[in-house]
């Protein structure tokens, strides 16, 4: 049982700013203060007490690979803990079905029961191998085509909650109403989808993008490809705000035309550590020069933190009431949770707490201080 704790600052909550404090222990409590009618980075005091992050989209850190199975994953959820990061998705890789029954059953247990200092495991997030194999970006070549009996199969050894689908691989189209049908998230990725096959994809059920422009056909006047289709229709779409993956003026269109973009980090075992080689599934990739690519320099997932995915969207003019939306609020209402992403009476006290430049000064999950010491 978490004692209860008290926190002054300004708080975010659903109906904008308050000045005062904030009580929790394992759910938020209430939160009392006065009302603020601008942004608190306009006046110089007081800390930001804002909802904990929630990433959709991480293959590991710390040095571990979601991939691995076996005790990787509690290695990943400390290190994003200590970023800030208070639920997440473990992102899974294409890979031969052994591989995946390995990674998927790892995460399972820990889906079961979150350890302390960790962050929340709330399912996963099946990358592949339901992809086109013409776009597998940093993606090994294991694609095949999707089958409900195996989705099945695989949910049943860890909660699936997001699946990504190239729509326009024989089969899959049907399979996206299905999957939609028994309320799994589908998202559109590693595809070379044409604008169209986007449109129908988004008609048959599917609600999302998978890291918005990358690993996608992509947008031209003429031929608008997927992104497109994504920048038209959608109205969620994840996207890697690591400045690197997407251009600023790309990543400010994306904002203007998809109502619920969400910030998401595709991690991989290089987030938090040293320059050098590690795993992603199968493959080796090296980090250095701020990013990870394979040999042949494809980019290969990220080093982002959700943290650091914040202080990006606030360094491109965002609000920081907008930036939380996107790293908190809005990936919580993809999935339908309408008790994290957000500081209200009743919520889950997932916390983060930063200082006048969002450095972070302290996290909180499900009403647990998380030792920041090796952040």
């Amino acid at each position: 049982m978490n004692t209860i704790k008290n926190i002054h600052g300004n708080v975010l909550t659903p109906q904008g700013w308050v000045s005062g404090e904030i009580v929790f222990d394992e759910r938020i409590r209430s939160i009392e203060g006065r009302p603020l009618r601008r942004e608190p980075r306009l006046i110089d005091e007081g800390d930001y007490i804002l909802p904990g992050f929630i990433d959709l989209h991480v293959h590991g850190g710390g040095g571990r690979d979601v991939m691995e199975g076996g005790d990787a994953v509690a290695a990943i959820t400390r290190l994003h803990a200590r970023h800030g990061t208070t639920s997440l998705l473990a992102t899974t890789m294409t890979a031969p079905l052994d591989e995946l029954e390995s990674a998927l059953k790892a995460v399972g247990a820990a889906c079961a029961e979150r350890a302390r200092g960790r962050a929340r495991i709330l399912g996963v997030h099946l990358e592949g191998p339901y992809i086109n194999p013409g776009k597998l970006g940093a993606q090994p070549d294991f694609a095949i085509e999707a089958s409900l009996e195996q989705v099945d199969y695989l949910n049943s050894l860890a909660p699936l909650k997001l699946i990504t689908i190239a729509p326009e691989v024989d089969g899959h189209l049907k399979l996206v109403c299905k999957l939609a049908n028994r309320g799994l998230k589908v998202q559109i990725g590693h595809t070379l989808g044409s604008y169209d096959d986007g449109v129908a994809a988004l008609a048959h059920g599917a609600s999302g993008f998978t890291h918005l422009f990358n690993a996608m056909s992509g947008f031209h006047h003429r031929e608008p490809g997927m992104a497109g289709a994504a920048l038209a229709h959608a109205k969620y779409a994840e996207l890697i705000p690591d400045l690197l993956h997407v251009h600023p003026g790309a990543i400010r269109a994306a904002l203007r035309a998809i109502p619920r973009l969400y910030c998401v980090t595709d991690s991989t075992a290089a987030a938090g550590m040293p320059d050098g080689d590690y795993t992603l599934g199968r493959q080796v990739v090296h980090k250095c020069a701020g990013g990870v690519r394979l040999a042949d320099g494809t980019l290969a997932g990220s080093i982002l933190t959700m943290d650091q995915a914040l202080r990006n969207l606030v360094s491109l003019g965002l609000d920081v009431s907008e930036a939380s939306l996107r790293t908190s609020t809005y990936p919580a209402d993809y999935l339908g949770l309408d008790d994290r992403g957000r500081l209200s009476a009743g919520c889950h006290a997932d916390v983060v707490v930063l200082d006048r430049q969002f450095a972070l000064k302290a996290v909180y999950v499900e009403g647990e201080e998380i030792d920041l010491a090796h952040a």
